[in-house]
């Protein structure tokens, strides 16, 4: 496969020079991230939505991987994990995946897959891939899913103690259950980050969503930068599996309570934007 190169359109050179995990690659040029905040890690996301916003077409094409259709993103999906400690994922966005027997008949595991990228990962200081799994009731059976094995990467769920019990009754001691409060139905965030910065000392934590998880992290104050790719499409919100989400599903704020970005970086490939963003106050 031969990579294009990331044409840079706009660069915040004062601000990208902050900060500590400097690399340096070939395709897209310099990347780093400011020092942690204290008592939590840095945390970034990642996604790719179309011209009109939406970033799930549902049914047989629920992921971003359906709507980019180019390597160059996958690729940066790589250079992100490459840079933190661990990536923070939803327990739907496996289920959508393991559903569609994607890229097999028990599912993917979330990890670096370019070997270059990998060797930046060791340069940078990172030990092995972590993935972290967030699911309040956590109503699955583990062994039904290949991320669980442990095999290629170190695999943790935060739950609630209910789910807890339900994970610890299966028998899978390699798989880290961390429990926390619950908010209502879902995970108590705030906590749950608080926690994984103890138990593994994060600097770094990389959010690939769904959007229900972004969702929460965002209005609990815990995002602090969004890299963004924007497809050159338009599908509209309609589909025969309901309506297709935005970033912000669940979430009605006003002009005043929005939440505010100041635009970092813009790269361009063929027709794709690839935009990056930093949380203002």
């Amino acid at each position: 496969m031969v990579m294009r190169e990331f044409k840079v359109l706009f660069d915040d050179e004062a601000a990208l020079t902050e900060g500590t995990g400097v690399s340096e690659t070939i395709h897209y040029g310099r990347l780093s991230f400011p020092k942690a905040p204290p008592g939590r890690p840095w945390i970034y996301a990642n996604f790719v939505q179309t011209l009109d916003g939406i970033v799930s077409l549902l049914g047989d094409e629920p992921s971003g991987g359906d709507l980019n259709g180019i390597a160059e993103d996958r690729w940066l999906m790589d250079l992100l994990r490459a840079h933190a400690d661990a990536v923070l994922l939803g327990m739907g966005t496996l289920r959508e995946e393991q559903r569609l027997k994607r890229p097999r008949d028990r599912g993917p595991v979330f990890r670096i897959l370019d070997e270059e990228l990998r060797q930046v990962r060791a340069r940078l200081g990172f030990g092995r891939e972590r993935n972290i799994f967030v699911s309040a009731q956590a109503e699955f059976q583990m062994r039904d899913f290949a991320v669980f094995d442990g095999e290629l990467v170190d695999v943790s769920v935060v739950t609630t103690r209910e789910g807890a019990g339900r994970l610890q009754a299966q028998g899978m001691p390699h798989v880290d259950v961390i429990t926390v409060d619950a908010a209502g139905s879902q995970v108590d965030l705030r906590q749950a980050v608080k926690a994984l910065t103890e138990r593994y000392g994060l600097k770094y934590l990389l959010c690939e969503g769904g959007p229900t998880l972004y969702s929460g992290m965002l209005t609990a104050g815990l995002m602090d930068e969004y890299f963004l790719t924007v497809a050159p499409l338009q599908v509209g919100r309609v589909s025969s599996s309901g309506a297709r989400p935005n970033m912000l599903p669940d979430v009605g704020w006003s002009a005043a309570e929005a939440a505010r970005w100041r635009w970092m970086s813009c790269r361009r490939v063929a027709d794709y934007q690839f935009h990056r963003f930093r949380r203002r106050g």
